[in-house]
C-alpha cells in the first residue's frame, strides 16, 4: 500500500509544472523578514515544446511572507514567446490549465491557463489569481502565434 501511495504521489508531481525563478526586484524595504517584491519566474508549457512563459508576481515580505503566511496580492502579469521548434505532445483541450501557484498559506492561487485559437492557428496564455471566496479580475494575456503548416491539435 506504501508503494501505490509513493507512486500516485510521484505520477502527479510529474504533471505538475514547476517554474524557475528568473530574478527579483524589491518594492517596499521592510525592517523584519523579507522585503516585498516583484519575482520573475520561467516555466515551459508541459505539452507545447518550443514555448516558455515568463511570469512576473508579487511576493508578500515581512514577518509572515518570510513563514509563508502572507496572502500575495493579484498582480500578475505573463509574457509567453516560442523559444525553439514548436513541437506539440499530443493533443489538448480548447482551455487547459498550464501553470498553478499557491499565493497565500490555504486558498489563492495564481493560474496561467492555455486557450487555442484555431482560427488564427494561436496559443493564447491567460494568467489570473484566484481565490476559494472571492477572486480578482486583475489579469493579463500573451498570444504566441503557431507556425500555419502545424494545425493546433485541439481535442
Amino acid at each position: 500500500m506504501k508503494n501505490l501511495f509513493a507512486f500516485a504521489a510521484l505520477a502527479v508531481a510529474a504533471l505538475t509544472t514547476h517554474a524557475e525563478t528568473v530574478g527579483d526586484v524589491s518594492t517596499t524595504f521592510r525592517w523584519i523578514g523579507a522585503n516585498n517584491k516583484i519575482v520573475v519566474d520561467v516555466f515551459d508549457d508541459p505539452k507545447v515544446n518550443g514555448v516558455s512563459c515568463y511570469l512576473s508576481h508579487a511576493k508578500t515580505g515581512g514577518v509572515k511572507g518570510s513563514l509563508g503566511l502572507a496572502e500575495d496580492t493579484a498582480d500578475a502579469s505573463v509574457a509567453c514567446r516560442q523559444v525553439g521548434p514548436i513541437a506539440f505532445i499530443g493533443t489538448f483541450p480548447p482551455e487547459e490549465e498550464v501553470f498553478s501557484e499557491r499565493s497565500s498559506f490555504l486558498f489563492k492561487h495564481v493560474r496561467v491557463v492555455r486557450m487555442a485559437d484555431k482560427k488564427r492557428n494561436t496559443l493564447v496564455y491567460l494568467v489570473y489569481s484566484d481565490r476559494v471566496i472571492e477572486g480578482s479580475p486583475k489579469n493579463s494575456v500573451t498570444a504566441v502565434p503557431v507556425p500555419a503548416n502545424q494545425p493546433l491539435p485541439v481535442k
